[in-house]
């Protein structure tokens, strides 16, 4: 800027901005003097109202007549009656300066619900559950079917069928999955929306007594319970599942059948093509570096057939969030980023133990 002044004005002032790559506006703003600043108080305009009309004001407002009538009405009423005192505006700045202008119906104020941030880089440190409706064999028949689904692995750790939602199948959900899979105080983090079976408060009880951190969905924001969401839409288009059931029988026949298959066979793009038994338990990286070794062999025997570059296998994520943080997030949060299997930095898979199972017909009946 020092050399931009000393070209100005010998040489013209949008010469010297091309010259020296710098936007006339800058040279205006540097070389255009210091505005003068107002010191002390303010003075009294000599179109405002009097001490005396001030107070006479805001007694006509505290009047019975008007003491529960908005100001534009006083000033119409007054206006009818041939009188003008002062507008509604200084009517309004009168009662804000004595701190009475405020919402006179009693409206609903929603709270600030603060938008979930979870991140899970492992089996069993983040859960996700929610329950969906199956359609029975009559108009308005649902069974309600409950899905644990943990958040790293997809492996579903929980499910439930029941004929009706309720706090206390959920609670008894929770309990059983959270002793086969081992959880400890601390542990555990269950995400869920904010149905009336996950806040209910023999649900929030149990998790307390389990040590295991709640945290919910915002009222009406689908996209903070993903992964749940979208493993109903695999449940539901699976080529088995019909448009209804028939009975509830039928209905927990296909789930008994189709969890464990889901588990063991489902190959998921978002964990690398694995299936969430194998990320679970641990074999991942076993599986994934196999799965190396025969791209290798493959590009060995015919190069020219990978044009680009040597093959390799789909890479396992290191970390799967809900709702990541903002690119410009100034707390600095980790990002999600490939993991690469051939490192195997990140293994502690050892925790996951046992395999979902569903109740039986008669332990949801006898509930229900």
């Amino acid at each position: 800027m020092t050399a931009l002044l000393e070209l100005v004005p010998p040489v013209p002032r949008a010469v010297a901005c091309r010259a020296l790559d710098v936007s006339r506006a800058t040279l205006y703003r540097h070389t255009r003097p210091e505005p003068r600043r107002r010191s002390g108080r303010r003075a009294r305009p000599p179109r405002a109202l009097g001490p005396e009309e001030q107070a006479r004001v805001v007694e006509l407002l505290h009047s019975e007549r008007f003491v529960d009538r908005a100001p534009a009405q006083i000033v119409a009423t007054l206006l009818d009656e041939g009188q003008y005192l002062c507008s509604m505006r200084t009517m309004y700045r009168l009662l804000a300066a004595r701190d009475e202008v405020r919402e006179r119906r009693r409206r609903l104020v929603h709270p600030a619900y603060q938008r979930p941030e979870l991140v899970a880089t492992a089996p069993n440190q983040v859960w996700s559950w929610d329950l969906t409706k199956l359609r029975g064999p009559g108009k308005w028949l649902y069974f309600h079917l409950y899905v644990l689904l943990d958040l790293f692995s997809r492996f579903v750790v929980g499910w439930l069928l029941a004929r009706q939602e309720s706090g206390a199948l959920a609670r008894r959900l929770l309990a059983e999955s959270c002793t086969r899979q081992g959880i400890v105080p601390g542990q555990l983090t269950i995400h869920a929306d904010r149905g009336s079976a996950p806040a209910s408060k023999t649900v929030a009880q149990l998790l307390a007594d389990l040590g295991v951190e709640r945290s919910h969905s915002r009222p009406h924001v689908s996209n903070d319970n993903p992964f749940s969401e979208s493993h109903f839409a695999t449940v539901k288009g699976h080529p088995e599942f019909p448009d209804r059931f028939v009975s509830f029988e039928h209905a927990y026949d296909f789930c008994r059948r189709f969890f464990p298959s889901y588990n063991a066979e489902h190959r998921h793009s978002g964990i690398a093509w694995l299936t969430p038994e194998m990320v679970h338990r641990g074999r991942a990286h076993a599986v994934l570096a196999q799965r190396s070794r025969v791209l290798d062999t493959a590009y060995a025997a015919h190069p020219e057939r990978f044009v680009r570059r040597p093959p390799q296998p789909a890479k396992l994520p290191a970390a799967v969030w809900i709702n990541p943080p903002l690119e410009n997030d100034p707390r600095g949060c980790p990002r999600i980023h490939d993991l690469d299997p051939a490192e195997g930095s990140a293994s502690p898979f050892e925790a996951a133990r046992i395999a979902t199972r569903g109740f039986s017909c008669s332990e949801v009946e006898a509930m229900t």
